[in-house]
């Protein structure tokens, strides 16, 4: 997926349209699955849930795909796949400062969730540090030219850091999109209708975003090439983690 969207990203298409094209048609995908396995038990829905769940939608998909999408345009599918791993670390970090997790330090599933969330970290690091931009620490003292030699570099390191900072800040919201959906399921356990009523509030605030960054019509046109080959893939892979999300809440009872 981050292979396809990149290639679709560098051959011009804009990250924010990506994301509206992504939502609108996994919006049109999850409606008849949701209504074709939840149509007898769906959860009525209040004006508090509607608006907890239209903002975990701005927070976890819309912002977050969007600086997704943006951090993608600045750095490799590459690096944005091998980043993606420190989504569970930032998970059960954030999960431990609110209480919501508690580590078992005299059990072995708690040192499993110790070690893996370092590896998971260290690697992620050794990854930016090989890969990132080098760092040119110079004294105190410096000459004029140096001065503006030292400012083009610095110039050119933060052009080379805006990537990966969107990432790590779109894996940020995507692991308190997970824990803000602990709440939300408990009051709505409908799942695959949940995650439908999300795909759509986003498509409405990914539009706006869209509308207001980019007003070009012609940079919403899409064709039978590498853009709509990236938007099914992407969807393709939502319908896929809703069938698995479905079945493994079926097959635990709940």
């Amino acid at each position: 997926m981050a292979l396809l969207s990149k290639a679709s990203i560098s051959s011009g298409m804009n990250p924010f349209i990506f994301v509206v094209y992504r939502q609108a048609f996994a919006t049109l995908a999850l409606c008849p699955i949701a209504y074709f396995f939840e149509r007898k038990n769906v959860a009525q829905l209040s004006y508090t849930l509607i608006w907890k769940i239209f903002f975990t939608s701005l927070i976890g998909i819309t912002l977050c795909l969007n600086m997704y999408y943006h951090a993608l345009n600045h750095t490799s599918a590459t690096f944005a796949a091998a980043t993606t791993n420190l989504i569970p670390t930032i998970t059960f970090v954030i999960a431990l400062i609110l209480r919501i997790e508690r580590m078992y330090i005299r059990k072995v599933h708690g040192w499993a969730k110790l070690i893996g969330s370092i590896v998971s970290v260290s690697g992620a690091l050794v990854f930016a540090f090989v890969k990132g931009p080098s760092l040119n620490f110079k004294t105190w003292y410096t000459s004029s030219n140096d001065i503006v030699a030292s400012t083009t570099n610095l110039s050119s390191i933060w052009e080379l850091s805006k990537g990966p900072i969107s990432m790590l800040s779109a894996n940020i919201l995507w692991s308190c999109w997970s824990i803000m959906q602990a709440s939300i399921v408990k009051e709505y356990p409908a799942k695959l209708s949940l995650i439908t009523l999300q795909c759509f509030f986003s498509l409405i605030q990914s539009m706006v975003a869209a509308i207001a960054m980019e007003r070009n019509l012609s940079s919403w046109k899409l064709g039978w090439d590498v853009h709509l080959l990236s938007v099914a893939y992407c969807v393709r892979k939502i319908h896929f983690n809703s069938s698995i999300m479905h079945k493994a809440s079926v097959k635990a009872g709940i």
